[in-house]
């Protein structure tokens, strides 16, 4: 499993994704209301939605925020919109609070349109060591009969990659079609894929 997530993980950094590889290997708690209030707003914004279209959206966002224009100019999603404005409000007591709990994902869980799956990416962005098990994740772990935590758990302890890293590796491989689940079904019955 390790030498296959390693070709993955080649073939990403070959795709021109190495940007995103090294910020899932550098990125370290948030220590910054701001940061804070503006990754949440971006997973909210992440949420239901192809990672390209609310990339754009969320860069209109910020093009907003900055320029003291209302969200609502750039975004059409009133609930998403309140939970945004909620963030930015009160990014200063909800940032103390992430620091001072003991179960950080748990709390994520509370924040406006932050559910069950989006904890763990929001938990991931602000620097803690998941993975986000969206259907991506889900879909190969099953392939492998574990969930994707125990899937990103196993590879990162067996590749010393941070466990953001390898979530962050399987994710682009998947949408960027470099693991072909047809495929890889294949791999496993013949018994060139296995757990170690």
């Amino acid at each position: 499993m390790l030498s296959f997530y390693q070709d993955i993980k080649d073939k990403i950094l070959k795709a021109g994704f190495a940007d995103e590889i090294k910020w899932a290997s550098e990125v370290r708690l948030c220590n910054n209301s701001t940061d804070f209030a503006f990754e949440a707003i971006w997973v909210i914004c992440n949420s239901g939605m192809k990672y390209k279209i609310a990339y754009q959206i969320y860069t209109s966002i910020l093009t907003a925020i900055s320029s003291d224009t209302p969200i609502e100019a750039v975004f059409n999603h009133t609930g998403k919109i309140k939970a945004m404005k909620y963030m930015l409000e009160s990014r200063n007591s909800i940032f103390q609070t992430f620091l001072e709990v003991d179960d950080k994902i748990s709390y994520l869980e509370t924040l406006p349109y932050i559910g069950k799956i989006t904890k763990y990416h929001l938990g991931r962005n602000l620097g803690l060591n998941v993975c986000k098990p969206d259907r991506h994740l889900e879909r190969l772990a099953r392939k492998f009969k574990i969930t994707p935590f125990e899937l990103c758990d196993y590879l990162a302890r067996k590749s010393g990659d941070r466990i953001g890293v390898v979530d962050i590796v399987l994710w682009r491989a998947s949408i960027e079609k470099i693991i072909d689940l047809a495929r890889l079904d294949n791999f496993i019955k013949i018994g060139n894929f296995t757990k170690e």
